[in-house]
């Protein structure tokens, strides 16, 4: 994250992420998938890195991907072609968009951590400080599916809606979103546009 100064003389937080050209590796129709949808990959696998299977399914593109996506659209363009290449040109600034990624795994958590449940009191003889508390009652005699307690908190997906960008620098290939974006640095996300 960094920081810009808009238009107006007002301070952003921006996050800038990484918008190398992604090559169009296959473009799915109604005709012949039932939806449509473009299929794009991102960063050059190392070599030997690909297994066969998807070897032949991207030659065409002309590239072997590391990363594959899957973006479904509304109708297929004439640009959208397979191997042609999609920038950091498709944003403007002052557009709204959407970022999907895998937030920050941490770990195993209690419950005032992972749902903010309350402590119990430390005076008058309570004993009970960071327990859950009770958890059900005598009927139906087992825990009923969904009861928040204690578990794996994080390393889930996670979409940020309505982020402004606010710098589109397509020489060195990145983008600056308004706001946090989930996930660890040099974590993978998906910038979709307002539909």
């Amino acid at each position: 994250m960094t920081s810009t100064i808009a238009e107006d003389g007002t301070v952003l937080a921006v996050t800038l992420l990484s918008a190398s050209p992604c090559v169009v590796t296959q473009v799915k129709t109604t005709e012949t998938d039932g939806y449509t949808a473009v299929q794009v990959g991102f960063e050059d696998a190392k070599e030997g890195a690909v297994a066969k299977p998807q070897q032949n399914h991207l030659k065409l593109s002309g590239k072997m991907p590391k990363i594959i996506r899957e973006f479904r659209v509304p109708e297929i363009t004439e640009d959208l072609k397979v191997g042609s290449e999609i920038t950091a040109e498709v944003f403007s600034v002052g557009d709204t968009v959407h970022v999907t990624g895998t937030s920050k795994g941490k770990g195993w958590a209690g419950t005032i951590r992972r749902h903010n449940f309350h402590r119990g009191r430390k005076t008058h003889g309570g004993g009970s400080y960071r327990r859950p508390g009770s958890i059900g009652s005598m009927y139906p005699q087992h825990i009923l599916k969904g009861k928040k307690m204690a578990g794996h908190l994080g390393h889930e997906q996670v979409t940020v809606r309505n982020l402004k960008v606010a710098i589109v620098d397509t020489e060195k290939g990145y983008i600056g979103v308004v706001g946090a974006v989930p996930g660890p640095r040099k974590g993978i996300v998906t910038v979709k546009g307002d539909e």
